[in-house]
């Protein structure tokens, strides 16, 4: 067979691997890439190249790789939604930058960032004075989420004549059927009163809630299942 002909026919092949393997692992690869998926979206796609353009190793040997690339991105993502901790280590965790419109100095270094980077994502979110910023977070997608001051909040009907609440942050009591104990400890509970707020019987009934939001003005729960 012509070398031109078996580049383009391993250039197809490559392509509808990617293509399968990108469906499979979902929106996420092609979304906002954190640190594991930008090292395993990368691998694969340089899987793929040199498949298309390599005329003597046997296409099976690429489609092997690319299959180890597969099954450790989703054996990842099943030890992440099982174990905190190894989440914690591979993703990172959130980083508070801006509260109560002052930079946090020993979070910005922690981040990587410099102050011009977080005022210009201030900007890209229409933001262009932090101190009307209440609280501003370093995702670890590598995206800033701003949540504005209460008076700086636009302005909903449900807003005329009434006095706007002082911005809090949104408390996650479970996420992916895990109890955050960081905020039971935060409001002096225990899983005890989580079970009883929440007519929890034990920790299986855990693994059917997606996640649980705390109001902690009303004590009440918005649950949200997977069925």
């Amino acid at each position: 067979m012509y070398d031109w002909l078996t580049v383009l026919l391993n250039a197809v092949y490559s392509f509808v691997a990617l293509f399968v393997v990108a469906k499979l692992l979902g929106k996420k690869q092609i979304a906002e890439l954190d640190f594991v998926d930008y090292a395993v979206g990368i691998s694969i796609g340089s899987i793929a190249a040199e498949w298309s353009t390599d005329l003597e190793s046997p296409w099976y040997f690429y489609m092997i790789a690319i299959a180890v690339f597969f099954a450790l991105s989703l054996s990842i993502t099943y030890l992440e939604r099982t174990t905190p901790f190894i989440k914690k280590v591979l993703r990172g965790k959130p980083i508070i930058i801006i509260a109560d419109g002052k930079i946090d100095y020993p979070n910005l270094k922690k981040s990587k960032l410099d102050v011009s980077d977080v005022i210009s994502m201030c900007r890209n979110k229409n933001i262009f004075d932090i101190s009307q910023v209440a609280y501003a977070i370093f995702e670890t997608s590598g995206d800033l989420s701003i949540l504005p001051k209460a008076e700086y909040l636009q302005p909903t009907v449900t807003d005329v004549g009434v006095t706007k609440p002082m911005s809090i942050l949104t408390k996650f009591a479970i996420m992916d059927g895990i109890i955050d104990d960081n905020f039971l400890s935060s409001i002096g509970k225990n899983h005890t009163w989580l079970f009883r707020k929440l007519n929890i019987k034990n920790k299986r009934d855990l693994k059917n809630i997606i996640v649980a939001l705390y109001d902690d003005q009303n004590d009440t729960f918005d649950v949200h299942y997977k069925k």
